[in-house]
This record gives structure tokens, C-alpha cells and sequence, in this order.
């Protein structure tokens, strides 16, 4: 390679170099200065074809010595070119739970995306983890996808050096927490859909109205629950904090809150569910205790999924497009995998629009 060349993945080892070392061409280009890969295995403390593998990419290196060599290749000015011949046909997608209609919606959609461009998708599980497993990022590594769609999910700060220096572009989808002002990310306006259920609930007379929300640390969660907040406090009424409920966007927790909240005496006329499986998890919670939807109680839930359309009655929520989300995700880490290597590249935050969709649960409360 020439002194103005990045260092580029590969399976060989760099040429022999003046003087017994191993060398690399530094991404700055500057004659002179280029530190061999002798020299840097002396400095972190390894040998030099441990430095080898962390240059190309092998997964075979423990995740310290990794880091430790990482940071010195970085501080040397080695970085790879993206070559597309060198990757897999191959589209990473993560979710922190596999368990519900709702992730059906994202996979038809990275799939939609991955089909068209000749791609397979790999799902992978972090078992409730906002953050995957520790080998996961080896695994990425080892199998260098085209790119990797985490979803309520992140990544901690090895595995982002990690998949940066392999030039592996990830992208976030419904980010749990602040993905960083670096990290691409695709969400909705769950502030927008959580204003437009309540309002809805307000227009229709209701005054005493409950919420069931997600897990209080996930972004889009906090979001709901913020545009709830502000519905009620525009209206004038009070929010009254013994209406809210904690929940974490299951079905079963949905129903336990529900039947908490409508077995009161002083019970609310309506309720906002943070998503549609609580908001069904309520519907159960509402029959055992007798009361019929609407009449006794409306409800509305949050996400639009294909049940939403065929409970009895039909489910007012909110529509949070999740197979465009997911295509959305998929194009952009297929872009930034096209795009050119640069230091600081640009992050993109999109958010795509919901919308309330009026069905059967909502109506007037009923007159005392």
C-alpha cells in the first residue's frame, strides 16, 4: 500500500518492512512517521501478529488486548477502506426482546429492504439487555455484515470502536436512552402520538384518565408519557399521579395494572395504554370486572399492530409506523455502508410520523 493509502482488511499479513518490523501506512499519509506494527505490538504489551489480527478484523483476540491495540492503531492514524467484496451478504438486526407482533412488524420491514438489495437478515436476541452480549460484537466482527439495525437497543463503547474500526455501519431504531449526537437512529413522534390519544380522550368528556406506561429508562416510553402529561395539563385537568402506572409494554402487566386501576372505586373513565399489548392486557382486565368497552371505559393503545384491527370492539391507538421505521433503518446503515470513510461522519436523527387512528374502544364516558 502507499503512504497515502488507508490500511485495508485482509487475510494476509502486511508486507515485511526496512528494519525487521511490519508496517501499515498511516490514514494521514505523513512519510516518516509511520510506526510499524513491531513497534506498536511493543507498546501494547503483545506480538505483532496479535496486531495483525486486530487489523484485519479476526475475532480471535480477547476483548482487552483488542481495546488496548484498537486505541494505539487509532492514535497511529490506521484505518481501513470499506470494501464491499470483503463483506457478507449479510444484515445484523438486534433486538433487546423477540417476543411479540411487534418485532414481526420491524423484520418485514429490514427485510422489505434487505431483499431488494440481495441481502439475508440475521436476527439476534440480548435477552432483555438494552446493550447485546459481550461476544456479540465479536460475532459482528467475525461475520462482517453489511451492516447491523439495533432496535430499543445500543451499544456500549468497545463495541462501537469495535464495529467502527471494521468499518460496520450500525444503526439504532427506537433508541431505549440517547443513542449519542454520533450514533444514526430512526424513530417515531411518540411525544406527538401520546399528546393526540389523550386529546382524543379529553374531546370526548373524559376527565379522570389512567395510563399504563413502558419501562421509565426507554426513550420513547418517557416521550408517551410526557405527551400525556401535556394533553391533560392543556386541557386544565389535573395530573393525578395515582392514575399512572408503571409497566414495561407486556401483555400480562397490561392486565394486572388494568385490573388495579379499574377495580378502584373511583376508577377511571378512560385509559392511555403505552402500547397496544397492555392496552389489550386491559381489555381482559376490564371483563373480568365487569365492565364493557367503551361504555364503561375507553381505551386506547399505542403502536397500531395487526390485532389491534380484530379485538372486539376494534382498538382506538395510536399508528407508529414500524415496518417504515425498520425499511427506513435498513437504507440508511446500506447508505452509510456506501458512503466513504470519513473521521467525523455526520449522524442522521429521523423521526417518522404517527397518527391516531379512531376505532370502537373510545367514546363518551357514561352519564352518572
Amino acid at each position: 500500500m502507499t503512504p497515502s493509502e488507508p490500511a485495508e482488511a485482509r487475510t494476509q499479513e502486511p508486507t515485511a518492512a526496512p528494519g525487521g518490523g511490519r508496517s501499515a501506512a498511516r490514514a494521514d499519509g505523513r512519510s516518516g512517521q509511520t510506526a510499524t506494527l513491531a513497534e506498536i505490538a511493543r507498546e501494547a504489551g503483545v506480538s505483532a501478529p496479535t496486531v495483525s489480527k486486530v487489523l484485519n478484523g479476526r475475532a480471535d483476540v480477547a476483548p482487552g488486548t483488542r481495546g488496548r491495540v484498537e486505541e494505539l492503531l487509532r492514535a497511529h492514524g490506521y484505518r481501513r477502506r470499506r470494501a464491499e467484496a470483503a463483506r457478507s451478504p449479510l444484515i445484523d438486526l438486534v433486538f433487546h426482546e423477540l417476543e411479540s407482533a411487534w418485532a414481526m412488524e420491524v423484520i418485514r420491514g429490514v427485510e422489505n429492504v434487505a431483499r431488494d438489495a440481495g441481502l439475508s437478515v440475521v436476527l439476534s436476541e440480548s435477552a432483555g439487555r438494552l446493550t447485546p452480549g459481550r461476544s456479540w460484537a465479536d460475532q459482528v466482527a467475525a461475520r462482517r455484515p453489511h451492516g447491523v439495525v439495533l432496535v430499543l437497543s445500543g451499544l456500549d463503547e468497545s463495541q462501537r470502536a469495535l464495529l467502527t474500526s471494521r468499518s460496520i455501519p450500525f444503526v439504532v431504531m427506537d433508541p431505549a436512552g440517547d443513542p449519542g449526537a454520533d450514533v444514526p437512529s430512526i424513530g417515531a413522534t411518540n411525544w406527538q402520538g401520546g399528546l393526540a390519544a389523550t386529546r382524543h380522550l379529553v374531546e370526548l368528556g373524559h376527565r379522570r384518565i389512567g395510563a399504563i406506561s413502558g419501562p421509565p429508562q426507554m426513550m420513547c416510553s418517557r416521550a408517551r408519557m410526557d405527551g400525556y402529561r401535556a394533553a391533560l395539563e392543556t386541557a386544565g385537568l389535573p395530573v393525578d399521579p395515582a392514575l399512572i402506572m408503571t409497566g414495561d409494554f407486556h401483555h400480562e402487566t397490561g392486565y394486572r395494572l388494568g385490573r388495579e386501576l379499574l377495580g378502584r372505586p373511583d376508577r377511571p373513565t378512560a385509559v392511555f395504554a403505552g402500547n397496544d399489548l397492555q392496552a389489550l392486557g386491559c381489555y381482559e382486565a376490564a371483563r373480568e370486572l365487569g365492565l364493557r368497552v367503551p361504555e364503561d371505559v375507553s381505551l386506547v393503545g399505542f403502536d397500531d399492530l395487526p390485532v389491534a384491527r380484530w379485538v372486539g370492539p376494534p382498538l382506538t391507538t395510536v399508528r407508529q409506523p414500524l415496518t417504515e421505521m425498520a425499511e427506513a433503518a435498513a437504507r440508511l446503515v446500506l447508505e452509510l455502508g456506501r458512503a466513504p470513510a470519513v473521521e467525523s461522519p455526520t449522524a442522521t436523527r429521523v423521526e417518522l410520523a404517527t397518527s391516531l387512528v379512531v376505532r370502537a374502544s373510545t367514546g363518551a364516558p357514561a352519564v352518572p
